[in-house]
């Protein structure tokens, strides 16, 4: 019996240590892995830690030069599919002059074109922004 309880008493030590290593957590360390990883803000009702969110979306802030790098110049740096290479002036006028000059471009843009999706995947531009970078991407004014 007596080397019985000796081969239990290792494991049961090591048991042992490890329940107190588990309790040694304080609440604020339980309360912090339980807190949700995110929140539900609804606009118009206060949504507190999400003021930096909002101004980091850029909001009306848009330059046809971010425009361009953010959602443009993955198509139109290469050509992918046809669509005209940024700087590429011939390209360029011959669209717009079979689609009406830049705002005929800028209609296509708006609705999407062949492979191009509705606003080029930014939809949040406005109207101004997309214009925008068509005319820096085209050299068309």
């Amino acid at each position: 019996m007596n080397l019985i309880m000796k081969m239990l008493a290792a494991p049961a030590t090591v048991l042992a240590l490890w329940a107190v290593s588990a309790q040694a957590a304080t609440n604020d360390d339980i309360a912090k892995r339980l807190e949700p990883v995110g929140q539900v803000c609804v606009q118009g009702k206060e949504c507190k830690g999400m003021e930096v969110a909002a101004s980091a979306g850029g909001g009306d802030a848009k330059t046809p030069d971010s425009v361009i790098a953010k959602h443009c110049g993955a198509c139109h740096t290469a050509g992918v599919l046809g669509a005209p290479k940024i700087g590429d002036a011939a390209a360029w006028g011959e669209r717009a002059k079979k689609e009406g000059g830049v705002d005929g471009l800028l209609a296509k843009a708006i609705s999407g074109i062949n492979a191009m999706p509705p606003k080029g995947t930014c939809a949040d531009c406005s109207d101004a922004d997309l214009k925008g970078a068509i005319q820096k991407m085209s050299g068309l004014k």
